[in-house]
């Protein structure tokens, strides 16, 4: 039945991929169209002062053509290859380098804009979006050349202009080399966030069957004798070097001080049934609505009282299996520490907008200090099995003990939408 309790279940992660240079692309895509638009809108406009319009008319159906076949290579990285960019930088070359030739000279010299127009400053900074800011100041320093000898001078407003363009792409090159670090550093963490969160599970999983079994086995050997006390040390023994491990490998986290009751060491035969029909509710295809009565009511006999609504309590399959693994976690401690002839009182409150369940005893109490002891000591059950499993669930797990007056533990799991009904 142990081994029912700890059977590996698969992890219900979501893994949400972002991408922080994506609004860069589409901004990049609509600037593009706008600016092709501009830049046969100027020609419009200024047709009849070119001195040869048909040619610039020509390179305007070409690059309307260029624009209409490839608008969408800008879309994302994956689409935006090296050699596009490049082609791409060439269509705006080819038209700042035709101007001088359809164009007048006096248009040219009072700063009249060159068949491309601003166009240009999109195949720049298409560059330095996927390349960062070396690809954009090399596209950015190519395309000043081109202007300049389009101009046949350095002129104020031209090397301005020229300018404008390479700090832009520069800049933007830096973003974007900035972000990706940034993704790179974030992914990085998420994993490592699943990973520690997976291993707690498994140590959660650990200390409800394992631990407390080989526990049981040690205290069951000492006191049969003989061979069994042999097994009894060996089991000792083990259980020593796998809580080791267990907080060797969580406690550089850190959680902060424990909020709960110390971690038992045995393992109720009833404990191991409910963990098995929890473990049933957690694999539930689908997660579906699971009644936390069913999980909890197996715990009631002459030590334990239970008090329940009258009507079912909902919680998601998974959902009520943590809450009900919390619970025995609770009550092992009842069992282990508070004496033979300790009370326990399990309520179950449901409210709108959470379900609370509070285990409460008429033991000793917890002395002060005993709880971070414990967990130092590898003893994990409030760490892991009590406030990791809520932690995981968004809730909380609350402590109030008194020395001389018993321990009461108040376990809260937020409803959410999907238990709500």
């Amino acid at each position: 039945m142990a081994q029912r309790q700890v059977r590996e279940r698969p992890v219900r992660e979501r893994v949400v991929r972002m991408s922080v240079e994506q609004p860069l692309w589409r901004a990049l895509t609509g600037y593009r169209i706008l600016a092709a638009l501009y830049a046969i809108a100027l020609y419009a406009h200024g047709y009849h002062e070119y001195e040869h319009p048909l040619g610039a008319g020509a390179y305007m159906l070409l690059l309307a053509g260029w624009m209409a076949f490839t608008w969408r290579m800008v879309a994302s990285a994956e689409r935006c290859t090296k050699r596009f960019l490049i082609v791409d930088l060439g269509v705006a070359i080819v038209g700042i380098l035709l101007t001088p030739l359809v164009d007048t000279h006096e248009r040219i010299v009072d700063g009249g804009p060159t068949l491309p127009s601003i166009w240009t400053a999109g195949a720049v900074l298409g560059f330095a979006i996927k390349g960062g800011w070396r690809w954009g100041a090399v596209a950015s320093a190519v395309a000043g050349v081109a202007n300049i000898a389009e101009r046949g001078a350095f002129a104020q407003n031209t090397v301005h202009n020229v300018l404008l363009v390479w700090v832009a792409s520069v800049a933007i090159g830096y973003v974007v080399e900035v972000a990706r670090a940034s993704e790179r550093t974030l992914a990085r963490a998420l994993q490592i966030e699943a990973a520690t969160r997976e291993r707690e599970r498994l140590a959660r999983d650990i200390h409800d069957s394992v631990l407390q079994v080989l526990a049981m086995v040690q205290r069951r050997g000492v006191a049969i004798g003989g061979d069994a006390a042999e097994l009894g040390r060996m089991a000792g023994e083990q259980e020593v070097a796998l809580r080791t491990l267990i907080s060797s490998g969580l406690g550089q986290r850190g959680h902060g001080p424990a909020a709960g009751p110390v971690g038992g060491d045995a393992l109720p035969v009833a404990t191991v049934r409910i963990a098995g029909r929890a473990a049933d509710a957690a694999d539930d295809p689908g997660d579906e609505p699971y009644d936390l009565r069913a999980l909890l009511a197996p715990h009631a006999g002459a030590k334990v009282s239970f008090a329940e609504p009258g009507a079912p309590v909902l919680l998601p399959g998974s959902a009520a299996a943590e809450l009900a693994g919390a619970v025995s976690a609770a009550l092992d401690n009842v069992r282990n520490h508070a004496g033979d002839d300790a009370q326990a009182w399990i309520l179950v409150e449901d409210e709108p907008d959470a379900v609370i369940v509070t285990v409460r005893d008429d033991g000793p109490g917890i002395p002060e200090g005993r709880l971070a002891d414990a967990e130092r000591e590898g003893r994990l059950g409030v760490a892991l099995s009590i406030r990791g499993r809520l932690r995981d669930l968004g809730g909380s797990a609350d402590l109030v003990s008194v020395p001389g007056q018993g321990t009461e533990v108040e376990l809260r799991v937020p409803r959410g939408r999907k238990d709500a009904s």
